[in-house]
């Protein structure tokens, strides 16, 4: 591949940083496309932040994508008859099919029946930049609504676990039900926990071999197999702390809500205590996870269909949603706090990826390279997966970009890191 196309302009495959469109340049792109119904306040955060306003006229040529369960291959033809269009395969990206933007899979039989499921292909590369291999411990540190965490569950086979982790509750709710859709919630867990600080080892002992100290407890402590309807006792402990919660007048921090288990997790056969066991520095660098996504909480600028929502909710929302400087000021401290607690509960040896839907430098390239100045066990990786991928560089070596002109995708910022020996 001799290079990635940057919006008119033709990058070299082994460029570092960014070629920003000069302001003559960007003027005229801006005068292109001034009918496009976008309140000016976002077109100078465009500019501010060197983003490419013409990404916002790809919308109705991105195409959608679903990712095909493993083992319905050969149902494809009748999937496209059922759903009268053709899916077509992404070459770049094993299990991945596009179709026609207007194409809604919600209501065809094959979402129904779990065939197949809604991710885009620049989300599945952030998967697959990973590496998940059958055995490994993966934590997915901002997991809903799901589709990612369905990826990596089929990547990961009949070994190992993933473990997913979200603050919003209702959202990690939905994804637990697209676990149970597809079937693919044996070896996961789900968390309702702050991702900046959640501390919970991954489980690497097989259910049925338990410490002494577990022989001993209570056998109503124990975690059983899991079910929607939840003992009578569990209800009313439930009650009781959800009570003692809201007569406090000082919040305090929570620990983990575990809302969902499978049957080969770990889980079953723990103890609470055993389960709510968290690491130290020093266990983390034998026992941490082996695979992190810190898909980060952003302002979602770079996904086209996200911006186009707010012509319904309100440009006024957008403002207060992607504009606002003390919202932006406090999302670059939450993602940095993300990628900081990621790294701390990942092995010695073990791959993280940093990514986030924005494309602005603020949230990605310069969040990287703070972190990367403070930790000196991370070291950033190549993307080897990244060959053939449609994509281009980003600002600093080894990350790379995704955008609805280059890449045909929604917008997606990516970064590898591994962990060194101290």
């Amino acid at each position: 591949m001799e290079g990635f196309v940057y919006g008119f302009q033709r990058v070299p495959e082994h460029c570092h940083r960014w070629r920003f469109f000069g302001k003559n340049l960007f003027r005229s792109v801006m005068d292109e496309i001034s009918n496009l119904p976008l309140p000016e306040a976002f077109l100078n955060f465009l500019e501010e932040n060197g983003i490419d306003p013409s990404i916002y006229t790809a919308s109705d040529s991105t195409p959608r994508y679903v990712r095909l369960k493993p083992g319905c291959e050969a149902e494809l033809e009748e999937i496209e008859a059922e759903m009268k269009c053709k899916l077509r395969k992404v070459d770049w990206l094993p299990g991945f099919y596009s179709l026609p933007p207007d194409i809604q899979i919600a209501n065809s039989k094959a979402y129904q029946d779990g065939k197949i499921y809604g991710i885009d292909a620049a989300s599945g590369a952030a998967v697959s930049a990973l590496k998940i291999s059958p055995g490994d411990h993966v934590l997915d540190l901002c997991a809903a609504p799901g589709a990612k965490i369905c990826m990596m569950l089929d990547l990961l086979g009949d070994s190992g676990s993933v473990t997913g982790v979200d603050v919003a509750r209702h959202r990690l709710a939905a994804c637990r039900t697209i676990l149970q859709k597809y079937s693919l919630g044996d070896r996961c867990r789900l968390f309702v926990a702050d991702g900046t600080t959640f501390s919970l080892a991954p489980v690497r002992v097989d259910s049925v071999s338990r410490s002494c100290e577990s022989a001993f407890e209570d056998k109503d402590d124990k975690f059983r197999e899991w079910t929607s309807r939840r003992p009578w006792k569990e209800r009313k402990r439930a009650a009781k702390a959800r009570e003692a919660k809201s007569s406090q007048l000082v919040a305090v921090s929570e620990n983990p809500e575990l809302i969902f288990y499978g049957q080969h997790s770990g889980v079953v056969g723990l103890s609470k205590n055993e389960l709510s066991k968290t690491m130290s520095d020093l266990e983390v660098s034998s026992c941490g996870y082996d695979k992190v996504l810190v898909d980060a909480e952003c302002t979602h600028d770079g996904s086209v269909r996200h911006i186009q929502k707010f012509e319904h909710w309100g440009w006024r929302t957008l403002q207060r949603r992607v504009l606002d400087a003390e919202r932006t000021d406090s999302l670059t401290v939450l993602q940095l706090k993300l990628l900081r607690n990621g790294f701390r509960l990942l092995k010695v040896g073990g791959l993280l990826v940093y990514s986030t839907c924005s494309l602005t430098v603020a949230q990605n390239e310069d969040i990287v390279e703070r972190f990367l100045k403070e930790n000196a066990s991370a070291e950033l990786q190549e993307i080897d997966e990244a060959e053939g991928w449609p994509c281009k560089c980003g600002r600093i070596p080894k990350t790379l970009r995704f955008d609805p002109l280059t890449s045909q995708t929604s917008g997606l910022f990516v970064a590898k890191v591994t962990k060194l020996a101290t």
